[in-house]
């Protein structure tokens, strides 16, 4: 397996489920945003995005949908849930809801904070981290009364949400986070294989705005 990576970038994801995983892989660190400081990797993926996973014949994109990829593919139930499990639906929409509805508000933010400023952009940039706090409210009822998202352990839907809250972290929202949400993070973030995946690559260290 090859992987294609961008420090703090969404291909944290799959490159940190490797590592709990164990499993032998090829790294690729390229420079933030890949698409404008290394052309070339279009033609490797013609999206210029991170994840890019190459597993054989196999071609992905989607770091959630790569770490269901993993588990499955390498029978890796340890760090997942089979169909038949009853927590397979809640495994399923966790690992869903952690890019689609926690990380995509946040990339918004990104984008109009730090890569294409202008007054107006900014604008839109706060409305999206605000979406994104209100956001984190189906998670933080959830860690009321709960260490893990299913199954009372980690799994991969806790690395999917995990890099989520590592992003809003870089990106100074964590701030607004609830007490029970930040010791959540700072569980995951203990672990041997994040700490592993994280050093990989220049870290992502973004200015604090005013």
């Amino acid at each position: 397996m090859k992987l294609w990576h961008c420090a703090g970038a969404r291909s944290l994801r799959p490159l940190w489920a490797l590592e709990e995983m164990g499993l032998d892989y090829e790294l690729e660190i390229l420079p933030f945003p890949p698409r404008m400081f290394k052309k070339e990797y279009l033609g490797v993926n013609s999206l210029g995005t991170v994840p890019f996973l190459q597993d054989g014949d196999t071609c992905m994109t989607e770091s959630s949908a790569i770490c269901q990829y993993l588990v499955d593919r390498y029978q890796r139930y340890d760090f997942g849930l089979k169909p038949e499990h009853p927590q397979y639906g809640a495994y399923l929409n966790w690992l869903h809801h952690a890019d689609a509805t926690l990380t995509f508000p946040q990339t918004i933010t990104m984008r109009y904070y730090y890569l294409e400023p202008s007054p107006e952009k900014q604008a839109v940039g706060d409305d999206y981290a605000k979406w994104f706090i209100a956001r984190l409210r189906r998670l933080d009822g959830h860690l009321e009364h709960h260490d893990y998202l299913v199954d009372d352990r980690f799994t991969v839907a806790d690395i999917a949400v995990g890099y989520a809250l590592y992003l809003a972290c870089a990106l100074h929202l964590d701030e607004r986070f609830q007490p029970r949400t930040r010791a959540y993070l700072e569980r995951l973030k203990a672990r041997p294989a994040f700490g592993r995946a994280d050093a990989k690559g220049e870290p992502l260290v973004l200015p604090a705005r005013g």
